[in-house]
């Protein structure tokens, strides 16, 4: 055999690797065609960015929108429930995109509903400080809210998969819940009442003195304090506080009181379906506590067999 046969078995060997059985060249796995065509595949295939799905960017609107309410809470009421209520109301429009661009994803879930619960939980703040005497109440709707939709979240994606939706809820274990959850008429109806109850309240804060009486009433027979140049008897209300965030500032802001008319109205459609809001959050928080229980339940049994 010349040499330069010799050099061309060599070279067909290193491009070929004969088969375990004799039958013939196989190809190495690197240069299968089924990888080839698997890593075509890979590039052609778009990359999408889940934080930037339509739906989650309505989300970050709102956030901004919650944030810049929070920020005129305390002294601008209108321009505070005007920005409120824009971000509630969108919560609406970002399961129609998801639904539109078929762009639902549990990220987008989360970010809706840790969105609805900070800022109602922010708007219930501002209750308790702006009616101390009613502070516990509020505070037990912000824990309720939190633990209610806490645990029915984690108990639907433990029990169910990460794929699972925390709004769909099996008819067998509680109708209500069902029905809440399974008509989207009904969930908006209850989620937006609810948010315009609250709404209301702090409305009133502002404009009903027998909820909120102003402490910058005058007090009859006041003495001026002083006659001396520079330090008058009776300052303006604007030179009271320094500090515009500051208590009494507030309640300076009070002290211009709006009509209470249109808050009470808002207030009084509300009430019911607040209440029914609560009783379905006290149920969604037995019914998820529930599901954990029976999900510790079967853990034990398998472990047992074991």
């Amino acid at each position: 055999m010349s040499a330069r046969t010799r050099r061309q078995k060599a070279a067909l060997a290193e491009e070929r690797e004969e088969s375990p059985n004799g039958n013939g060249p196989l190809l190495t796995p690197s240069k299968t065609p089924s990888k080839k065509r698997s890593r075509s595949a890979l590039r052609e295939e778009p990359r999408e960015n889940v934080f930037l799905f339509a739906p989650n960017l309505i989300g970050y609107f709102r956030i901004v929108l919650a944030i810049a309410s929070l920020y005129y809470m305390p002294l601008h009421p209108r321009t505070c429930s005007l920005l409120y209520s824009v971000s509630c109301l969108l919560d609406a429009l970002d399961g129609y995109a998801a639904r539109y661009f078929n762009q639902s994803t549990t990220f987008g879930a989360v970010l809706d509903m840790v969105t609805d619960r900070c800022t109602t939980a922010c708007l219930l703040v501002f209750l308790s400080s702006a009616w101390p005497r009613w502070a516990i109440v509020f505070q037990s709707l912000i824990s309720l809210d939190l633990a209610s939709h806490y645990m029915h979240m984690y108990a639907t994606l433990s029990m169910g998969g990460s794929n699972q939706s925390h709004k769909k809820i099996d008819p067998d274990r509680n109708w209500l819940l069902y029905q809440y959850y399974h008509s989207k008429t009904v969930l908006f109806i209850c989620c937006a009442l609810n948010e315009i109850f609250f709404i209301g309240l702090y409305l009133l804060s502002f404009s009903s003195p027998m909820l909120s009486p102003s402490l910058l009433q005058p007090v009859a027979d006041s003495q001026p304090s002083s006659v001396q140049p520079g330090n008058p008897a009776h300052p303006q209300p604007s030179n009271l506080f320094a500090s515009p965030w500051s208590a009494g500032a507030l309640e300076m802001a009070r002290a211009n009181k709006i009509d209470s008319t249109f808050p009470w109205i808002l207030t009084a459609i509300a009430a019911p379906v607040m209440l029914f809001k609560q009783i379905v959050n006290v149920i969604q928080l037995v019914n998820a506590s529930q599901l954990l229980a029976e999900g510790d339940l079967q853990t034990r049994r398998a472990n047992r067999k074991k």
